[in-house]
């Protein structure tokens, strides 16, 4: 392609709009321009990177047995209310674009297709002669995200491939799980990226295990904890430890004490020279069930810890049977606007003990009149502990469980993992952190939406079975961005050679300059009929301004027709390096080849 026929403008400056540095060079460099909020237009370049992208993707998939298929973006609200999974991604999560059309039937625009591809397995699928099955597709998928952000990273519109498999036995499963978590590294690999496979948590997917693959970059919106031994890793939701040792309490007998100001566990740590790991902490949360009910929950945890919302929200999911629901639609600390609607007279915030009174709650049908107690296993075995005394000002030392303290009879494992802890599979490994965008996450579901959709199958001993499932989707335009997020300097981007829009720029430094544009005219034509994807600068502008612009789009190698033509020579220039290299005319194609097939392994 001519640089002077193509649609190409780049920026100087970094735009308004722009907050992490891949999002910031891809709008620079003329890759993708801004429609409106979290949506975006891929431009030429971009295009051809996510096709190259989708290639390396698709080939991965392909090698498996898997089959390429393309599903409706258009999903009936009928299909999600089966699942159940209507009022989560509507009203919970609200992430679903939904709409009515004319005959007034509900419509959502897809986020996933688990509900699409199980009603088309219903309909198809008939006999376990037919299973295992593995459907696939690439596709703009839709999310109406709160808080759109990061250019591609988390828009209201993306590309996507997501695949889902069926099968009659979990070993099935597992094989094709494995056989996924293979190519989902290949697809990483080939595509030039740093990558970790981290243990995850699988949020409104469902299912009993998953596993996402981030992509290293100190932009990532995720943290992993992993072990240098390589045995472990997990998103920071999902990751479970070893925390440090609880300090032998100093209390040795209870009583109450004025603690003024102390409403934080730093300042009452320091007011009574205690150690957090001697306090039980008492947070608040508020969770609204799919039935309407809103119950209060509290949390007794030890001081240091911090609750870790994922984990639970996950066991307060498994308790919406006691309150005629199916799932949790929020879940958030209360803030006053929210504890005026329910507290029947002022909570003792900051001062909160295990046995605040359920009189604090103003009974009504929609307002659960007892709060659920819940205790994190860090603070179960803590004797002498300090915690609230439930008045303001006061907290009490040498506190017990069953004596000064009830024991909630439900005991969960909700704190959060950190850097530092010890690790569960070998308490002389220590967890590391590392920041990660994640890609790329592979679920193995069950039976969660063929049960609730009526899915089956006939098993060899002629019986009804529910079909097993998996699932696996993989960011295509995530990835792109994040392979920039993960490879630029300051002049720019810094493409991996297997998906870059193209390998090589020839950059006439005059075009004024007979022998200059017939030199580069040659290898033009030359290099793009051997395979080399080439561009070619003809522009009349100034060779400085085509250098910038060549480092900036991130281009593998460039070619200059300057003055090593007098030796009968070009300069070939490495993008990542900056390493110049003068090769003869007649070697470039042959040499070209070398590096690029090197760099594609």
């Amino acid at each position: 392609m001519r640089l002077s026929q193509m649609l190409f403008v780049t920026l100087r400056e970094d735009p308004a709009e722009a907050e992490i540095p891949s999002h910031k060079l891809l709008l620079r460099a003329g890759y993708i321009r801004r429609i409106g909020s979290g949506i975006y237009a891929y431009l030429p370049l971009m295009w051809r990177v996510l096709k190259k992208v989708s290639q390396i993707v698709r080939e991965e998939m392909d090698a498996t047995g898997a089959q390429e298929c393309l599903l409706p973006q258009l999903q009936p609200a009928d299909l999600w209310r089966e699942s159940g999974r209507w009022d989560t991604y509507t009203q919970a999560e609200g992430i679903m674009f939904s709409l009515t059309d004319r005959r007034d039937t509900e419509l959502g625009l897809g986020p996933t297709h688990e509900e699409v591809i199980t009603t088309i397995a219903k309909d198809m699928v008939r006999s376990y002669r037919q299973l295992p099955l593995h459907l696939y597709q690439i596709q703009t998928k839709f999310r109406d995200e709160i808080r759109p952000r990061f250019g591609l990273m988390r828009g209201r519109e993306f590309i996507m491939k997501d695949g889902y498999s069926f099968h009659t036995s979990e070993e099935s499963l597992k094989k094709t799980y494995h056989d996924m978590d293979r190519a989902y590294s290949n697809m990483l690999r080939r595509s030039g990226l740093e990558f970790r496979a981290v243990d995850a948590d699988s949020g409104a997917i469902g299912g009993s295990g998953s596993q996402e693959f981030m992509v290293l970059a100190e932009a990532g919106e995720d943290e992993v904890l992993y072990t240098e031994d390589g045995q472990y890793a997990a998103n920071v939701e999902k990751a479970v430890s070893i925390p440090a040792e609880a300090e032998v309490s100093s209390f040795a007998t209870f009583e109450k004490r004025e603690t003024p100001g102390t409403d934080t566990i730093d300042k009452l740590g320091k007011f009574l020279k205690c150690s957090p790991t001697q306090v039980v902490k008492n947070v608040l949360y508020q969770a609204v069930y799919d039935s309407g009910i809103t119950v209060l929950v509290l949390v007794s945890i030890r001081g240091d810890q911090d609750v870790n919302q994922v984990k639970l929200l996950n066991e307060l999911t498994k308790l919406a049977g006691n309150y005629q629901a199916k799932t949790v639609l929020f879940l958030t600390v209360p803030d006053a606007e929210a504890q005026g609607k329910w507290a029947a007279k002022s909570l003792p915030l900051g001062y909160m003990a295990p046995d605040l009174a359920d009189d604090y709650i103003a009974g009504s049908k929609e307002v659960n009149s007892k709060f659920l107690r819940l205790v994190d296993r860090t603070a179960v075995d803590l004797t002498n502990f300090v915690t609230g005394s439930n008045e303001s000002g006061y907290h009490v030392v040498g506190a017990n469980w069953n004596k000064e303290f009830p024991l909630p009879a439900t005991v969960v494992g909700v704190r959060t993992a950190k850097k530092g802890d010890r690790a569960v599979h070998n308490p002389e490994q220590t967890l590391q952190s590392a920041r990660g965008i994640e890609v790329g996450h592979i679920f193995q579901l069950g039976t969660k939406y063929s049960q609730a959709m009526g899915a089956t199958y006939t098993s060899e001993q002629g019986e009804e079975m529910p079909l097993i499932m998996g699932c696996y989707g993989v960011g295509v335009s995530r990835l792109a961005q994040s392979a920039v997020e993960q490879s630029y300097d300051k002049d720019g981007i810094i493409w991996p050679v297997a998906i870059a829009p193209y390998h090589a720029i020839i950059s006439i430094p005059n075009i004024s300059d007979a022998q200059q544009v017939e030199v580069a005219e040659k290898l033009y034509a030359e290099l793009n009929q051997s395979g080399i994807e080439t561009l070619l600068d003809d522009r009349d502008e100034r060779a400085g301004v085509k250098f910038k612009d060549a480092d900036l789009i991130g281009i593998p190698y460039r070619i200059v027709t300057g003055r090593s033509l007098k030796s009968g020579k070009v300069e070939i220039v490495e993008r990542a390096t900056h390493k110049s290299h003068e090769i003869l005319i007649d070697e470039v194609n042959s040499t070209l080849k070398q590096w690029i097939e090197a760099a594609i392994k």
